[in-house]
């Protein structure tokens, strides 16, 4: 039985302009370039996020649901110092770290002997000390694994602690809507409540047949999930190489027309995972992925350095779609990123949110 800790800071970027500009404490703030650009932000404040700004959001659009919104450009590299300084926190409880973002991680305290192997108490010192010696907040979740330490962690934020033990798993999961399933995007959600799929408890009532038919292969994945298991390890050598999103639809796209209209939505999810990944500083490639109705596919891929815009991959969508002009069942987009340290095995992690016909 393993304990998992997810580490989350509260609004890192946004926190961290306070930390050191504490005049706009309580201001609503959104980290992105200018209104009158075409940039997107990364993150906003709680206060902001009141009035409907989050992150993807096009600073112009931001600044019309907020006129009172600051807009700040993002410093990474104090991010990045700022981010250092919680891992060296983390790692006084245990070498047993992967980092998912400058903003999150996970923690194996399985075997960490302090505070009598108690990871709630634990997750509790981590909080402290990030408050006390950083003046920054964090949330925790504390379970037996990744997938419900992560929902855990998102429970009572901001600044707060959530634990789920394991006597507690089955009743916790039952209620848990599918949307705080790992891969379920907006898009997925709205088809699995086509089917009637609204909570884990509506999952653990289907077959596994029945969510093959559905879901292909993921449907094993799922089948745990909404039983609360999860039986990935926390892992600690391993490196990105590149960064996809990916939705297969349950009624094909029959013309380009169609597959354009879907981009954006799916844009969202990948500039949200691109920026909170803070990948964007290694993107050495940009792709889109086209799969026909007879499952045969197509790829276009570019040289692209910097955070790509809806035009680029819609710009890819278009030469992609050229070479067949058939009716589409998945579209991709993503990105290939740059090695930081050669690694002794390939590494490649794509995000893939399929819902199989």
């Amino acid at each position: 039985m393993r304990k998992i800790i997810h580490i989350d800071m509260d609004c890192f970027y946004a926190a961290v302009e306070v930390k050191f500009r504490p005049e706009l404490k309580g201001k609503p703030l959104g980290i992105g370039g200018p209104a009158n650009s075409r940039s997107v932000l990364c993150t906003a404040s709680y206060e902001a996020r009141k009035f409907g700004v989050r992150s993807a959001m096009s600073s112009s659009q931001a600044v019309r649901l907020c006129p009172e919104l600051i807009l700040i450009p993002p410093h990474f590299s104090l991010y990045k110092e700022e981010s250092r300084k919680v891992r060296e926190i983390l790692e006084r409880f245990t070498n047993k770290i992967e980092p998912l973002s400058l903003d999150e991680a996970y923690l194996d305290v399985t075997d960490c002997p302090l505070f009598g192997g108690s990871a709630t108490l634990i997750a509790q010192e981590i909080r402290r000390l990030i408050y006390t010696e950083l003046n920054l907040t964090a949330s925790a979740g504390v379970a037996p694994n990744k997938f419900l330490a992560k929902v855990a962690s998102d429970w009572k934020k901001p600044n707060g602690q959530f634990v789920i033990r394991p006597q507690d798993v089955e009743g916790f999961v039952k209620d848990l809507p599918v949307e705080k399933i790992f891969g379920v995007g907006k898009v997925t959600a709205r088809k699995m409540h086509e089917l009637g799929l609204k909570k884990c408890s509506d999952i653990q009532k289907r077959s596994l047949t029945e969510l093959h038919q559905w879901f292909g292969s993921w449907a094993q994945s799922l089948h745990n999930y909404s039983h609360g298991i999860d039986n990935r390890a926390v892992s600690t050598s391993w490196e990105r190489k590149s960064l996809t999103v990916e939705e297969t639809y349950n009624q094909d796209l029959q013309s380009l027309a169609a597959c354009l209209k879907v981009v954006p939505e799916l844009y969202e999810d990948f500039h949200n995972r691109l920026e909170k990944g803070e990948y964007k500083t290694r993107v050495k490639g940009i792709v889109v992925k086209l799969k026909f109705r007879d499952f045969k596919q197509t790829t276009h891929e570019e040289i692209f350095q910097g955070v790509p815009k809806i035009e680029d991959f819609e710009r890819l969508v278009e030469k992609a779609w050229s070479r067949r002009m058939s009716p589409v069942r998945l579209v991709g987009l993503g990105v290939r990123l740059e090695t930081e340290k050669k690694s002794s095995t390939e590494v490649k992690d794509t995000l893939q949110m399929k819902f199989a016909i």
